[in-house]
């Protein structure tokens, strides 16, 4: 096979398994190699669905055999811990659940399954899904594929780090705070926050809670390529039994070529420290696009006020983790929350008239490339972040995946490099509601203009 099965993407290797030039068996072979050569460093995959997945992958060759399939058939792909799959513990990281077995396989997790993928297991997560690295008591501390003395990022840290060790071509995270971004940038590796509520949540929650979808919460997709998130996008996304909507329609990509674009740069955050070699990365990707003809702004009038955006946010992601707290607990009162979402509604507006004068904007992932790893007994709010020689709050580093994420806007983490010691560099592309496919693509042309 002239693919490397570690390396290609997961359309590349559903072409190959189609054409027959590898069975599913041995494509997951291989990636049950990587796993045992270097998970016991790196401890990505932490829940193991082995012998599910060959029979699995012996089921999905008998499907190919016959000349059939979905887009997936037989690629072998993992999911984030905090997915249901049948059988196994839906944690999150608390030490509680650990009792806890899935009835049936979340809905986003059962839709890749139809379209032919084959999973491996599930990959780890902090406690709660409340942190950039990825550690918790009952599955340990999840090291970064580069450096196993930085984080790998979370709370899909586990994900990120096994797309990038060649385990699976796919991964199912999810992002409230960065979650699917800031890893996927520590680990060099595509991925997308979608635009909130196109995908389901049905079967993503701890110890099997069934509720309503979160504000600001999104489902989106790790991968090799920008094409594959695309390609998962596209089947995990769209409506359950209770959306009033019965199908989804995206819009297409506003262009089809890099230099075509009107983009918007930013690469400082009033609220937050952003590194010099971060800066510097941005302003390579910008002037990458300049010299491909795109029309490149440096500023906007049209821009939200963004430290009032960022304690917007704050205050809407406190809220939605004491959804289930303990009885007694403070809570926002709903005259009080009301007036927070009057005020994500006016900032959505604000973006919708930007959105009209450019088409994707580029800015930091992260303050910082992947920072050595805290210890656990260290409170997030006395952590502090080594930025260009100064020590750094911690949680101001929301205020870059809070671009998007208060605006419900889709935002795609692609990589753009090296530093010199070695550590990928990263950019987001961010972009107009339901502009999935607009920021995806940006990604891809970006990606193809840097390689």
């Amino acid at each position: 096979m002239a693919l490397d099965p570690r390396r290609a993407s997961a359309r590349a290797l559903a072409a190959a398994l189609r054409a027959r030039e590898i069975s599913a068996v041995e494509l997951l072979d291989e990636s049950l190699a990587a796993v045992a050569e270097h998970d016991g460093a790196v401890n990505a995959l932490v829940v193991h669905d082995f012998d599910r997945a060959r029979a699995d992958a012996r089921a999905a060759d008998d499907v190919l055999d016959r000349g059939e399939g979905g887009p997936l058939q037989g690629v072998p792909i993992s999911v984030k811990e905090s997915f249901d799959l049948r059988g196994h513990p839906t944690t999150w990281g608390i030490a509680e659940l650990v009792g806890h077995r899935a009835e049936r396989d979340a809905l986003v997790v059962r839709r890749l399954k139809d379209a032919g993928a084959v999973v491996i297991g599930k990959t780890n997560v902090p406690v709660a899904l409340n942190d950039w690295q990825s550690d918790n008591p009952i599955y340990g501390r999840t090291r970064n594929p580069f450096d196993l003395d930085r984080s790998p990022g979370g709370s899909s840290g586990g994900s990120a780090a096994a797309v990038a060790l060649g385990y699976s071509a796919l991964e199912l995270g999810s992002d409230i705070g960065g979650s699917v971004r800031v890893p996927a940038a520590f680990c060099g590796v595509f991925g997308h926050k979608p635009t909130w509520g196109i995908v389901p949540n049905e079967g993503h929650s701890p110890g099997g809670w069934d509720g309503e979808a979160a504000p600001l919460a999104v489902i989106g997709p790790l991968a090799r390529t920008a094409e594959d998130l695309s390609l998962a996008l596209g089947i995990v996304a769209g409506p359950d039994d209770f959306s009033p909507a019965n199908r989804l329609e995206l819009p297409p990509p506003r262009h089809d070529r890099l230099g075509a674009h009107r983009v918007l740069v930013l690469d400082e955050h009033p609220s937050a420290a952003t590194g010099a070699v971060v800066r510097a990365a941005v302003d390579d990707v910008a002037r990458a696009v300049a010299a491909s003809g795109a029309a490149v702004a440096r500023s906007s009038d049209l821009l939200p006020d963004l430290a009032r955006l960022l304690d917007d946010y704050r205050v809407m992601l406190a809220a939605v983790g004491s959804r289930r707290a303990p009885e007694g607990t403070p809570s926002l009162p709903v005259k009080d929350w009301f007036d927070l979402v009057d005020r994500q509604r006016a900032v959505r507006r604000q973006w919708a008239a930007l959105f009209e004068q450019f088409d994707v904007i580029v800015a930091p992932v992260y303050g910082t490339v992947a920072f050595p790893l805290f210890d656990e007994s260290v409170a997030n709010d006395e952590r502090m972040l080594r930025i260009d020689g100064r020590d750094e709050p911690y949680e101001p580093q929301l205020a870059w995946p809070s671009l998007a994420t208060f605006g419900n806007l889709p935002a795609t983490a692609v990589p753009v490099g090296l530093t010199a010691e070695g550590l990928p560099l990263s950019v987001q592309v961010i972009g107009p509601h339901r502009g999935d496919l607009t920021t995806i693509a940006f990604a891809a042309a970006l990606a193809g203009e840097l390689a």
